[in-house]
């Protein structure tokens, strides 16, 4: 009877189990990151460039107007902040300054700021309307040498999203504003960390050469 020879079955392949290492990782999340903060903060993200470049460039144009004038004092008499801030509300039309009449003290709340230029020898004197009309009051005579709106103003508060709704929407402007940062460095990430990756595989084969 002839013996019947077993031959064992072939190994059957094993396909290797390819498990991402942390760089895919962090590269696929970088991707995700990018992409999604990238679509959710185009709109805000234009607005803040275009805003700050004409903001870089409102002199030039003409939404801050420039006042050509020579100090009439010394600051040391300088007229009271009082008295500068009444000129200023008596010269800025009656839409600008809502119930208040010029026999009357000053209403603080009409007023938004008072930026001095001690070496101009003027005050400028911004309102609270929506036009946000601006007095420039020579501080040693409490003369009033230009009337007008600011056109930045609007800009400023586009710029820091406060024209929304106030604060809350200055940190929605905040969001945008990490939003860009994290865009940035994700984006380095996927750019740059390939190329020393391959840089890196390329030196261990010359190595191994």
């Amino acid at each position: 009877m002839a013996a019947t020879v077993l031959k064992p079955d072939p190994p059957v392949a094993v396909r290797p189990v390819h498990r991402a290492t942390s760089r895919q990782r962090m590269s696929k999340a970088a991707f995700h990151i990018h992409l999604w903060l990238g679509v959710l903060s185009t709109m805000a993200l234009i607005a803040i460039a275009i805003t700050g470049i004409l903001l870089n460039h409102k002199r030039g144009l003409g939404l801050m107007p420039e006042v050509e004038h020579a100090p009439s004092a010394a600051f040391v008499d300088a007229t009271s902040l009082e008295r500068l801030a009444h000129a200023a509300l008596e010269a800025a039309p009656p839409a600008a300054r809502p119930g208040w009449n010029p026999g009357d003290p000053v209403d603080v709340g009409l007023i938004d700021r008072m930026d001095v230029r001690p070496r101009n020898g003027f005050v400028k004197v911004r309102l609270r309307d929506k036009a946000s009309t601006e007095a420039t009051v020579d501080i040693g005579s409490g003369r009033v040498v230009h009337v007008g709106r600011r056109g930045d103003v609007f800009l400023e508060k586009l710029h820091s999203g406060e024209i929304f709704g106030g604060q809350p929407f200055v940190i929605l402007s905040d969001i945008a504003a990490v939003a860009l940062v994290l865009t940035l460095i994700t984006g380095y990430w996927l750019w740059l960390v390939p190329k020393l990756h391959r840089g890196h595989e390329r030196k261990k084969g010359g190595d191994h050469a």
